[in-house]
């Protein structure tokens, strides 16, 4: 018989879950497998059990046998009360640590993924993958070694006492079984389908929520409250008719399993109550085969479900797959050079870049020296950020060469790299932990030298106004926090991993006179003896740079020292002019 596309693809998917997560818990399962298995079996000695009970017990009056069916179904519901509670526990150990290692390897690929990658995909995505996908693959996979381990047992043993009591009933029960094979395939079909658009309005839904949350501030002053709540309503309709959708279809199979049901025991009481009323069979005999047979239709049942839930969780694992499937275009290379030694000289020779069809960087070329302050100047959108990203290799050039030291910065492997880096930004990235997490980000190091770098940056400052000082929470994004506080969080870790490269990327154009003077001297600080390299709107920050290099639209227009470039005129002169032109003598004001 042909395979389907839908079952082959099942299989697939199947197998990378078992072969990826669920292999390394062997021992663990087939114990659980094991008590399962008692467990299902309960149903069918309980069902042996009902005909004695009526032909000896209840019809006979034995009352020998009394004590000794009563004593024998308690023990049949201790044991299965005692299985069902052990294996749930097996099964909870094994799905929570199979989701923490399906969680985990998602967020280690994706860390891995370029820059590029991350600017299609939203964080609301993302974070829906790891959290909404992995809890949909987690629910089934249990489901379904539950109803191999339980109700697969369960079923065979009930219709085997079905079967030894008569086999025609049997028969006759299952009369309209091959009524569910097409509709069956076709719901699994359609549940497939659904489920999939279900999980694509989750991930919608979660990029709704991070954006609200994360642009809450801008909301509240325009007023976007009532437009973002209609939004996200929309979302929500959709979502909830998807998840109903999915529902409806998921619980066709158990409707018809009930109708198969129906169908059989209509016939069978027609056939067996002749029987009976024939004296050809007893009623204890018919009574254990209705046990049977009424015992098997909730496992029966939860295994016909099976096939609805499978095609949820698989829409989730393809989702998932479709992830781990994308590849990283930056890599370290295959045999990597060592990272030059000290503070490197950064060149770039000839490097164009775009994002896309759009241009950003064209044909530049430029040195920071070893160990001196170079500055990268004009308007937004110049290029001057994506330099630091080419010398990091966050992303890479085009045409043209970068090296570091001398070295082309692709033969030096990536964690090598981007080691020699340490990057003060305008936005200082600061974590939901304390201070202390926030400034050490996992390094070991003695408490006098925390004690050297706190006073270096200017942490120490203003460490006595926050309660529990330095193991006081920084807040979501450092929102516990003001700006020159966050600016001096930063420079106290890139004092901290003491990096012969220092990128300052607009570090204090955002501080108030008195922030930004404190900053500015930890950062002076900070670059002694280091290859610095400075982006700043604020030209007098800059003034004293032993480079100044001037970018128009991605282009190197001009380069020199302040006062060789004021002197010659040219777009540096203009900007310089249009900073300080109400300034006396050329000062800032």
């Amino acid at each position: 018989m042909t395979q389907s596309p839908t079952d082959a693809q099942s299989r697939r998917l199947f197998s990378w879950l078992w072969r990826g997560y669920l292999r390394r818990h062997v021992p663990l399962l087939t114990v659980a497998l094991a008590i399962m298995a008692i467990e299902g079996s309960s149903l069918g000695g309980f069902s042996l059990l009902v005909e004695p009970m009526f032909d000896q017990v209840l019809v006979g009056g034995d009352s020998g046998a009394l004590w000794l069916v009563a004593l024998a179904v308690f023990g049949i519901f201790v044991v299965r009360g005692v299985a069902s509670m052990a294996h749930k526990v097996l099964l909870t150990r094994i799905a929570q640590r199979t989701a923490a290692h399906i969680r985990a390897d998602l967020l280690s690929h994706l860390m891995t993924l370029d820059t590029s990658f991350h600017q299609k995909k939203s964080p609301g995505e993302l974070i829906e993958r790891c959290q909404g996908d992995v809890q949909a693959i987690n629910q089934i996979w249990a489901t379904i070694i539950t109803g191999v381990g339980r109700d697969a047992v369960s079923l065979v043993w009930l219709f085997g006492v079905a079967l030894s009591i008569d086999w025609r009933w049997t028969l006759i029960t299952l009369i309209a079984a091959p009524l569910l094979v097409v509709p069956s395939y076709l719901v699994q079909l359609y549940v497939r389908r659904s489920s999939r658009q279900a999980r694509e309005l989750a991930s919608r839904m979660s990029t709704r929520l991070d954006e609200v949350f994360h642009g809450i501030n801008p909301v509240k002053l325009n007023t976007l409250e009532r437009y973002q709540a209609s939004r996200d309503a929309a979302l929500v309709a959709d979502r909830v008719e998807a998840e109903v959708r999915t529902a409806t279809w998921q619980s066709a199979i158990p409707a018809l399993l009930d109708l198969m049901s129906g169908i059989g025991f209509l016939a069978v009481m027609l056939y067996g109550g002749a029987q009976i009323i024939d004296g050809e069979k007893t009623v204890g005999e018919f009574m254990a085969f209705f046990t049977a047979i009424g015992l098997a239709f909730d496992p029966l049942r939860r295994l016909g479900s099976l096939s609805g839930k499978w095609q949820n969780a698989a829409a989730s694992i393809e989702r998932i797959l479709g992830l781990l499937s994308e590849r990283p275009t930056i890599k370290s290379p295959a045999t990597p050079v060592g990272a030059p030694e000290g503070a490197p000289e950064l060149r770039l020779e000839h490097v164009s870049f775009a994002y896309g069809d759009m241009p950003v960087l064209h044909d530049v070329s430029l040195t920071a020296e070893a160990g001196k302050r170079t500055a990268l100047v004009g308007a937004s959108g110049a290029g001057k950020s994506t330099i630091f990203h080419v010398f990091t290799r966050l992303v890479d050039p085009v045409s043209g060469e970068v090296t570091v030291g001398g070295v082309p910065a692709r033969d030096i492997a990536l964690p090598d790299l981007r080691g020699l880096f340490s990057v003060v930004s305008q936005d200082a990235a600061l974590f939901d932990e304390s201070l202390r997490e926030n400034i050490l980000l996992g390094q070991e190091v003695s408490e006098a030298r925390l004690k050297e770098v706190l006073e270096a940056a200017h942490v120490a400052d203003f460490l006595p106004q926050l309660e529990g000082g330095l193991d006081a929470p920084a807040g979501p994004r450092g929102s516990n926090l003001s700006g020159g506080q966050r600016q001096r969080v930063a420079i106290a870790r890139a004092l901290l991993r003491d990096t012969p490269v220092l990128l300052l990327d607009e570090a204090t154009s955002a501080l108030d006179t008195k922030s930004e003077k404190l900053v500015q001297e930890a950062l002076d600080r900070l670059s002694e003896g280091r290859t610095t390299l400075v982006i700043a709107h604020r030209l007098s920050t800059v003034q004293d740079a032993d480079n100044i290099v001037v970018l128009d639209k991605g282009r190197v227009v001009d380069q020199g020292r302040h006062d060789d470039l004021l002197a010659r005129g040219g777009l540096y002169s203009d900007l310089h002019a249009m900073q300080f032109k109400d300034a006396p003598g050329g000062q800032s004001k």
